[in-house]
């Protein structure tokens, strides 16, 4: 598998050094030279296959020439082995839960599965590596959770602080060992904006050899595009014509649902459902994709302003606006709008949908009017996860699973920082 960067296709790398880098000096991403088209009868077969057995036969397709694959059919089954859940709602309708996995969050498939090829390459190569991640929620636990007790990875998570949920901050801050946290006066912005400065310092690269798990890294897509195949193979049942709504902030996720739908998935469109933190909705309204500093949400995980995967969207279309249109729709919505959503789900349907989710419901509401179309929402985390904010809303309890509870008893361990480059470079370098 080869690579290039989106700022200079000419720099062309192997599937191992986009993941173990990351992050081109060009600052360019990295996007696959070539994206891999799926037999037909891979499609009609689908229905009884595990989600496993797809994996495998997807990732296989990327990684064959560099992974053997008894290798890559270890490390998938270790890194998959928690069950994904389709609820329909109605005949129109279906939700794919995706946290049930460790950290109860969607991105504990990227996050395992980059910790089983990365652990697998650093043995074989005999080297070590520093995973620097930014989250604005959900990424820093699933990392944590995935990479934590491997003796040849050290993770050092950046998080804004006060902008997180306090179960979400334990998720982060309580591991110890090879984990260790950061906390931000700042936004979630500011987190990646250190990140990628740190990525490009030559100072600090001679004392850290840095990889990232944000899904800067191309190895982070291409798991997590495994589950548009579990939503079509589950909603084909009811529908051959469907859409897959995603709740979305740094765009990763629902890149990695149109990698899907290039590779043949046969999906109409990829819904983005935002947030107030809109820049990529107004692009798909205007042409024109203009960064702004984000906006505080109760939907937190999407508080970014300026999404770092919109590049490989623009790539992987040619950067033609209608070609984009055509695959992508996109919406963005309140908070008093995703509370109400909330509500409407909960007494409708006797479901309870996190923030996220729920944004994702008024998105379907506003594109069920336009498409003929069976839909499915991704929930891509517990709604325990935001209680403080859930219940409010909701005016009743949320009950928290003990696997998330046991969080809530641990000692938050998090070194603070300034959003000053300089100040962050100083802790990095005497730490």
């Amino acid at each position: 598998m080869r690579l290039y960067s989106t700022n200079d296709p000419e720099n062309k790398v192997n599937f191992r050094t986009a993941l173990l880098d990351a992050f081109p000096k060009d600052r360019g991403l990295y996007m696959p030279e070539r994206i891999p088209k799926l037999h037909p009868d891979f499609l009609k077969s689908i229905s009884k296959q595990s989600f496993p057995d797809i994996a495998l036969h997807v990732l296989s397709q990327y990684l064959s020439d560099e992974i053997p694959v008894s290798e890559l059919e270890k490390i998938v089954t270790k890194a998959f082995d928690f069950p994904l859940v389709f609820k329909k709602l109605h005949e129109k309708l279906a939700i794919l839960e995706l946290f049930h996995g460790p950290s109860l969050a969607f991105k504990d498939f990227g996050a395992r599965f980059m910790a089983g090829v990365m652990s697998w390459y650093l043995k074989e190569l005999q080297e070590k590596r520093t995973i620097l991640v930014a989250t604005s929620g959900d990424t820093g636990g699933a990392v944590a959770s995935g990479f934590y007790g491997h003796d040849n990875i050290e993770v050092i998570i950046l998080y804004p602080a006060r902008k997180v949920s306090p179960l979400q901050e334990k998720q982060l801050t309580s591991w110890g060992g090879n984990i260790r946290a950061i906390e931000i006066d700042g936004v979630f912005d500011d987190c990646q904006s250190l990140v990628k400065q740190a990525f490009l310092d030559e100072e600090l690269k001679k004392k850290y050899c840095f990889s990232s798990a944000n899904s800067i890294n191309i190895a982070r897509l291409l798991p997590q595009s495994l589950y548009y195949f579990e939503a079509y193979k589950q909603a084909s049942i009811h529908s051959e014509n469907i859409s897959v709504i995603v709740p979305s902030g740094n765009f990763g996720n629902i890149t990695a649902g149109l990698l899907a739908k290039e590779m043949g998935l046969p999906l109409k469109h990829l819904v983005a459902a935002c947030n107030l933190n809109k820049p990529v909705v107004d692009y798909l309204q205007t042409g024109e994709f203009t960064p702004r500093r984000s906006i505080q949400t109760i939907s937190n995980a999407m508080d970014v302003g300026n999404p770092s995967n919109f590049p490989r969207i623009k790539h992987l279309f040619g950067s033609t606006w209608n070609i984009i249109k055509e695959n992508m729709k996109a919406f963005s919505y309140s908070d008093k709008q995703t509370s109400e959503c909330m509500n409407e789900v909960l007494h409708e349907y006797d479901y309870l949908m996190d923030p996220h989710g729920a944004v994702g419901y008024c998105a379907y509401l506003d594109y069920s009017q336009q498409f003929e179309v069976y839909c499915v929402i991704l929930e891509t985390a517990h709604p325990s996860k935001f209680n403080d904010v859930i219940e409010p809303i909701i005016n009743q309890k949320v009950k928290i699973p003990n696997s998330l509870l046991s969080f809530s008893t641990k000692d938050k361990q998090s070194i603070p920082c300034s959003k000053q480059y300089e100040d962050f470079k100083d802790l990095l370098m005497f730490a």
